[in-house]
């Protein structure tokens, strides 16, 4: 028999405190006058409160019965309540609110406010017509492959970029719980299940099959700081801004590793860049005919930053159709068709941000070894190998 009775419920919603009814259902008061029902039971061993609503929607009656049906579902057929509501509001987070939460969360470590801008931008336009409304818990390969394939030949950069950006958006939902543990994102690359795209776009990339014959190429080449620069860039997947104004100071030879300091970094977070054995050759070119008076490693002329413009050239004499910034994307195809390195491996390598920002702290320490195996072999295939 419970202990409180309609009247005296009525009489304690203005009187913050806690009511027992018994049987573990009580009656919470906060002090801004907000008033609940809450159950406490055992679940395997565990006390877990359950809210049945608001008192002033849920009568006394009513909350004993919901009390009842809670204690029946754990008691007679060993169902988790707590996991069940959590599992169904879940459920119900679209991909739109997913991207929003993501936007959200970024955009206050993007360089440029106008890149928050187009990033959202670009799934209005072309993810969220077919996405948007769909919970992310459901959201499939295929379902992004249709999002993606009307402009994925069309328009290869943006393409490709809205693929990266689906992708991470429900990496970001998995990272939060929302959707399943057993189906992560990255099993959703859908990379295999679109057409092989032809150069061409604002990023066009090279083919990863043609970089070590390039490579080859670059090297009988004339020129010196445009050359080294593009050979570094490749070697490391860096972007082109992070390698025009790399200094000798950010470079620890004997670790083979090149520190990025955040103001120089996209993301504006350090980063720490393992550098294989042909990418320290590479340096070790560039210190040869290093110039006096410059901390730059690769110096335009007169020893000031060299030109975003410089690169570009040795690729048009070089008679290629290509971007300095698509060998990034000729790097991570590389590593999703042809190694068994982990996405957020790759992702870390690129220096692109983890939305999850416990396994970002996590990563920062321990991806380096892993980072460190994944650039020998970009290395090694670039300058020759097969493998």
């Amino acid at each position: 028999m419970g202990k409180l009775t309609a009247n005296e419920v009525k009489a304690n919603l203005g009187k913050p405190g806690t009511y027992q009814d018994g049987d573990g259902l009580f009656l919470k008061v906060d002090r801004r006058g907000g008033a609940s029902w809450t159950v406490r039971v055992q679940h395997q061993g565990k006390r877990r409160d359950i809210g049945l609503g608001s008192a002033s929607l849920v009568t006394l009656a009513n909350a004993r019965a919901k009390a009842a049906d809670a204690r029946r579902a754990i008691r007679d057929q060993g169902r988790d309540i707590v996991a069940e509501r959590r599992e169904a509001k879940a459920a119900g987070v679209t991909f739109r609110e997913a991207a929003f939460a993501l936007y959200e969360v970024n955009k206050g470590q993007w360089s440029e406010g106008k890149h928050g801008a187009q990033w959202l931008a670009t799934l209005e336009t072309y993810a969220f017509p077919s996405l948007g409304d769909k919970p992310t818990a459901a959201i499939t390969a295929a379902d992004i492959i249709a999002a993606v394939t009307p402009i994925w030949i069309e328009r290869p950069e943006t393409g490709r970029r809205v693929r990266q950006r689906i992708c991470a958006t429900l990496d970001y939902a998995h990272a939060r719980g929302w959707r399943p543990t057993e189906a992560p994102a990255r099993s959703l690359a859908a990379g295999k299940g679109l057409p092989r795209q032809k150069p061409g776009g604002h990023h066009a990339a090279m083919p990863y099959a043609d970089l070590p014959a390039f490579l080859t190429r670059l090297r009988a080449s004339g020129g010196v700081w445009g050359r080294l620069a593009l050979e570094f860039t490749i070697l490391t997947a860096a972007r082109s801004g992070e390698v025009r104004g790399a200094r000798w100071s950010e470079i620890d030879m004997e670790a083979a590793l090149w520190t990025v300091p955040a103001e120089r970094m996209k993301a504006r977070r350090e980063h720490i860049v393992p550098l294989s054995a042909q990418a320290l050759t590479v340096l070790k070119s560039a210190a040869a005919v290093r110039l006096a008076g410059t901390e730059l490693i690769f110096p335009g002329p007169g020893g000031d930053t060299m030109s975003d413009m410089t690169m570009r050239k040795v690729l048009s004499r070089a008679k290629e159709p290509f971007t300095v910034h698509g060998f990034r994307s000729s790097f991570r195809d590389w590593v999703a068709e042809k190694t068994d390195f982990p996405r957020e491996v790759a992702e870390a390598a690129l220096a692109h941000t983890n939305p999850n920002a416990v396994e970002a702290a996590y990563q920062r320490g321990s991806m380096v070894e892993k980072r460190s195996a994944l650039m020998a072999k970009w290395g090694t295939y670039c300058c020759g190998s097969s493998t």
